[in-house]
């Protein structure tokens, strides 16, 4: 087991704003995150004319669409800060602007059983990441297997849960070991690598410990705000600086424990050795301990 890649998703919680992308991607870079990442969409090729027609409550996410002229300044940015950069497209067209610039493709769980977006995404060989939420196995299957037929190696499912934010007891994370074994089911002649995530939207600290430590999860999807003020923050699903930042520091403390499973006495524990009772009296320490022993 090896410590998960730890993406934090900005989505719309930029707020159109470059200045507060760019403390964004800082922040997810200082806490500890391996890659930020953005969604483009345009809310016109998002949601159908009758939607946007009849409420009101769609329309003004119009508010919420990142600028692709500034795709190019966050990339920068994130090269500046050793951070990887990746981007959700919502449309078509939106594939061809991010190709330059993302280190990986995200593609949403909502977008699961658009078959065009898989297959432009994976034109130029490019990572591939995707959501389950509200799939079936024989839609995820469907995916999976469009994706190894492709031109993309290098595949990543991400088991998820698409309410936001969602009740613990509906995360369903023994879920992944079904996706496992799917995998294992399926033909994959070219052997392409396929992982395994999960994509948060509980803002629990037990669960991604759960995730990643029972589950093996090699890939967490975090979506994350700056100080509560971001588009998205009110609906309950999005983390605080001071809440990830724990959580990352636990996860890669808790890698740490592992060792090397040689059965010896650590560093720490040499002092104590001598101090073990004394097989002869069963006093401690051990008899040659005591004759030389000196309260300093």
């Amino acid at each position: 087991m090896k410590k998960p890649f730890l993406v934090a998703e900005i989505s719309s919680n930029h707020n159109a704003d470059l200045g507060r992308a760019q403390d964004m991607i800082k922040m997810a870079a200082d806490v500890g995150f391996d890659a930020v990442k953005f969604q483009l969409f345009k809310i016109e090729e998002l949601f159908s004319n009758e939607i946007l027609k009849s409420s009101k409550k769609h329309r003004l996410r119009k508010h919420w669409e990142l600028n692709e002229k500034l795709i190019p300044e966050l990339y920068e940015l994130c090269l500046k800060n050793r951070i990887s950069f990746s981007c959700t497209p919502f449309y078509l067209d939106a594939v061809k602007i991010l190709d330059p610039f993302v280190d990986f493709y995200k593609i949403a769980s909502y977008e699961l059983l658009w078959k065009d977006l898989f297959l432009k995404c994976s034109e130029n060989g490019k990572p591939i990441v995707f959501s389950t939420g509200m799939a079936i196995k024989s839609e995820i299957e469907d995916a999976l297997r469009l994706l190894i037929d492709s031109n993309c190696d290098d595949i990543t499912i991400l088991h998820c849960n698409s309410a936001y934010p969602t009740p613990v007891k509906d995360v369903n994370l023994s879920s992944i070991n079904t996706l496992k074994r799917m995998i294992e089911g399926i033909s994959n002649p070219m052997k392409k690598r396929i992982m395994i995530g999960y994509s948060d939207h509980t803002v629990s600290p037990a669960v991604i410990y759960r995730a990643v430590h029972k589950y093996d999860s090699q890939f967490i999807e975090f979506h994350i705000d700056l100080d509560g003020d971001g588009e998205e923050f009110k609906a309950g699903h999005c983390w605080l600086p001071e809440q990830i930042s724990r959580v990352i520091s636990d996860v890669n403390n808790g890698f740490h424990a592992d060792g090397n499973s040689e059965l010896k006495p650590s560093k720490s524990e040499m002092n104590d050795r001598n101090w073990r009772a004394d097989p002869y009296d069963g006093l401690r320490p051990l008899k040659p301990v005591r004759s030389k022993f000196s309260e300093e």
